[in-house]
């Protein structure tokens, strides 16, 4: 199991291509399901998530094929998908359990093909994810759904003897937390295809629905009113092949912004999409630092530059998190590690994800002060962040972890960062890049070298 070792101090500066979005690409990519063309994607991140998604794809029917840049410090790679056999329609539990976006495939199944089983996915590390409000929403659309062995069976409801299609429905899909995006993204993909008007009601405003709408519209589809709470699709019989290039990863831009006020760093961002972090480019400024964003470019894809802070330091704030475009969850163990080293005390409040709070415990090992009462935590900055072994529990986690390390005085381990390959490609070389000190290594190395040499009689 790798690890990273990190020794901190270092200050960060350099430039950086943001890579396309992870959680933008996994959506993009079921939806090639809804049709017997060709499918292109352009900035496709080489991450652990998008090559469970290619072999989830290739177990349902699909032909996958990518292409890797030749820049290595591109956006991301190409991969071509065309449907080979669409009377596969089952998503094992073997892949489901690796990735939880693997869901997204449920509604473009059931539309295209009239039937879907695919397993039924379980909690994880930030806690329960339910996937009721998929299933509410495709049942609104005509779907009839069985859990079965662990698995979800989808399928149309029959119209002489065959498969029918779905037919089109109002969609409410608000839970306790907000809305739900991979919900948003299953729904809006099944009734591109269902019979009639569908208007979802309560619907994910996040980017990543907007750039699958985008793909959507471009392969035939009738939407309006994505990136808003009302999302109106009316249904098609067919859908087309197209070429599409996602947009730039948010959270990975916002990490790296972090990056640079934690270790009083100068980064430059290009294909920074600023439009899309304008709650976070407030906290981090309220923070200390100096941002400039090229706003003659496209939002989605400006080059921004990050610096700080300034004399005064790292100034406390309070955050909540809140489903776009309010503050992003996915941000707020990044943060965190930021505002150890703050001037006072600042106050973090988790509204999405109550129990995403495993990397308090690990700060705490490197000599940070935080308390948490229920979804609040308090964070007093202290001088200094000590270097120690710490453990990542969960994607974010992990890459607080990492920026903590990066400003820690000595050696900071953090183990388990397969979590980290997830989100981040090649993060270690990236941050190497930049003038980090990281290098990556595995227990399998550290076993070879203390293994003795042998006795010669």
């Amino acid at each position: 199991m790798d690890r990273f070792d990190i020794r901190g101090g270092n200050r960060l500066a350099g430039r950086l291509t943001v890579k396309g979005s992870k959680n933008a690409a996994l959506p993009l990519l079921a939806a090639a399901l809804l049709t017997d063309e060709l499918v292109t994607l352009r900035d496709v991140p080489d991450l652990a998530d998008i090559r469970s998604m290619f072999k989830l794809l290739t177990e349902l029917g699909c032909q996958v094929d990518y292409t890797p840049p030749t820049d290595p410090d591109a956006a991301g790679g190409v991969v071509r998908i065309q449907v080979t056999n669409p009377e596969i329609s089952h998503a094992r539990y073997e892949i489901v359990r690796t990735m939880r976006a693997s869901i997204c495939t449920l509604g473009p199944m059931v539309a295209k093909r009239g039937s879907a089983r695919i397993s039924l996915p379980g909690g994880c590390a930030i806690g329960e994810r339910p996937v009721d409000l998929h299933l509410r929403g495709l049942r609104a659309l005509g779907a009839v759904i069985d859990l079965d062995s662990g698995d979800i069976h989808a399928r149309t409801p029959k119209a002489h003897l065959k498969p029918g299609r779905l037919r089109a429905s109002r969609v409410f899909l608000g839970g306790p937390f907000g809305s739900t995006v991979l919900g948003t993204a299953n729904v809006m993909c099944a009734a591109a295809l269902a019979d009639g008007t569908t208007i979802i009601e309560c619907a994910a405003c996040e980017p990543e629905i907007v750039d699958l709408a985008n793909m959507l519209t471009a392969m035939g589809a009738r939407i309006s009113g994505a990136g808003s709470p009302r999302i109106t699709i009316t249904g098609v019989e067919k859908l087309r092949g197209v070429d599409h290039t996602i947009i730039p990863d948010r959270i990975e831009a916002g990490t790296y912004m972090c990056a640079a006020l934690i270790t009083g760093g100068d980064i430059t961002l290009d294909n920074c999409p600023a439009d899309a972090l304008m709650a976070h480019i407030d906290r981090l400024e309220h923070a200390g630092a100096h941002i400039h964003v090229d706003h003659a470019l496209d939002p989605m894809r400006t080059v921004a530059r990050i610096t700080g802070p300034g004399p005064r330091g790292i100034q406390p704030i309070e955050v909540t998190t809140q489903p776009h475009p309010g503050f992003p969850t996915d941000l707020q163990a990044q943060l965190m590690a930021v505002l150890t080293l703050a001037d006072g005390n600042s106050v973090i409040t988790e509204r999405i994800f109550t129990e995403r709070f495993l990397h308090v415990a690990e700060l705490s090992r490197m000599g940070a002060s935080i308390f948490r009462q229920g979804p609040t935590v308090i964070v007093s900055g202290v001088r200094r962040l000590v270097g120690a072994p710490v453990m990542a529990s969960d994607l974010r986690a992990s890459a607080c972890l990492v920026l903590a390390g990066l400003a820690a005085e000595g050696t900071t381990i953090v183990n388990r960062i397969y979590h980290l390959d997830r989100g981040y490609e090649r993060m270690e070389d990236r941050l190497r890049a930049l003038g980090a000190d990281i290098t990556r290594a595995s227990e399998k190395d550290e076993a070879t070298t203390n293994t003795p040499a042998a006795v010669v009689a």
